[in-house]
């Protein structure tokens, strides 16, 4: 009989028993009474409260953080990053209206550091306690050969729910509605492919501030994805909430369009925000064209929502977050559907 375990081609079934022990408690923590069963079953179960709802439509959603995790392990800090992973798929079915009720998280690395996945995990059950989401359940994977030593991938799989008369489509958008946005936190979690071929190109240090900021790159990256729930649902119950917009991947040009019926564009006023030292401190240190940073980057603003005229004057802040009037909804006989003025 040969002696080859597992451990010999890189699994480590006991590295991976232990990181179960130390997310145990965190994961537990975001559970509620609508959660049935513990941690380490095959499938999390969630009941789904029926006398709260008329009729529930289920909204769900699947993203990553994306290359910012390179970011993360090359100065060591993870937590972060589990915020980010929730926060971005909170934000995404908020656009529908949707509040959330579970999520699932999926870890990937080329050999398992238990104590740098429990300080992701601990960040996203950070996270799902702020937005009331219960974490039920997630899978690890030690994967060496797909991944290099020390590099790992992260995503995160999320489940609300809207009642059917109230979803946001976008559908009943105007000409004359006013577009509110609302302060990103920094990066979010887009653009950092870009910002880390900057950073090697031109030899930048992580710890040191870049020209024009007052902080470490590092500390400035790895700003936690601002979570938009409670706001959001502050705003909704005053104002007449036409549609949102999470702004990531392709910035304002990209995905306002994305929440705006056929036939209409939409105005936006670079004036009407301060754009954040740090995207100008990219622009310069990479020498990035400016409507590249437009298409790439969200420029300081996280959340865009569509409200009628009349209401806009009204709204100046939403549970604490500051609430900028920067654009308009037009007709558009074609052409560019988001036009930067």
């Amino acid at each position: 009989m040969g002696d080859l375990r597992y451990a010999d081609a890189g699994v480590d079934i006991d590295a991976g028993n232990r990181a179960v022990d130390l997310i145990r408690r965190a994961v537990t923590s975001t559970h509620t009474a609508a959660v049935l069963g513990g941690i380490g079953a095959f499938s999390g179960l969630f009941e789904l409260d029926v006398s709260r709802w008329k009729r529930p439509v289920l909204v769900s959603s699947t993203d990553s953080v994306g290359t910012k995790v390179k970011v993360a392990i090359a100065t060591n800090r993870h937590r972060g990053i589990g915020i980010d992973l929730l926060n971005h798929c909170v934000n995404d079915i908020l656009c529908c209206g949707a509040e959330p009720l579970f999520f699932l998280d999926y870890y990937a690395t080329g050999k398992l550091a238990p104590e740098h996945l429990a300080e992701v995990v601990d960040g996203v059950a950070s996270a799902c306690r702020d937005a009331g989401c219960a974490l039920v359940g997630g899978e690890t994977a030690e994967m060496p050969g797909v991944y290099a030593l020390g590099d790992y991938d992260i995503a995160g799989f999320i489940v609300g729910a809207v009642e059917r008369d109230q979803i946001v489509d976008g559908s009943r958008v105007q000409a004359g509605d006013v577009l509110l946005g609302m302060p990103s936190s920094g990066l979010h979690t887009n653009g950092y492919s870009l910002v880390r071929h900057i950073v090697l190109e031109r030899e930048l240090d992580w710890n040191a501030p870049l020209s024009g900021t007052d902080a470490p790159l590092a500390d400035l990256l790895l700003e936690p994805h601002r979570c938009y729930l409670h706001a959001i649902n502050e705003l909704r119950a005053s104002v007449d909430v036409h549609a949102m917009a999470h702004i990531t991947g392709g910035g304002l040009i990209e995905n306002v369009p994305r929440v705006l019926p056929p036939g209409l564009s939409a105005i936006i006023h670079r004036s009407s925000w301060t754009v954040p030292p740090l995207f100008s401190a990219i622009e310069r240190a990479g020498g990035v064209m400016s409507e590249e940073m437009w298409r790439t980057f969200n420029m300081g603003v996280g959340m865009v929502v569509a409200v009628p005229r009349d209401q806009a004057d009204a709204v100046s802040s939403a549970a604490g977050i500051v609430v900028w009037r920067i654009g308009e909804v037009v007709e558009s006989a074609g052409g560019e559907r988001v036009t930067l003025g």
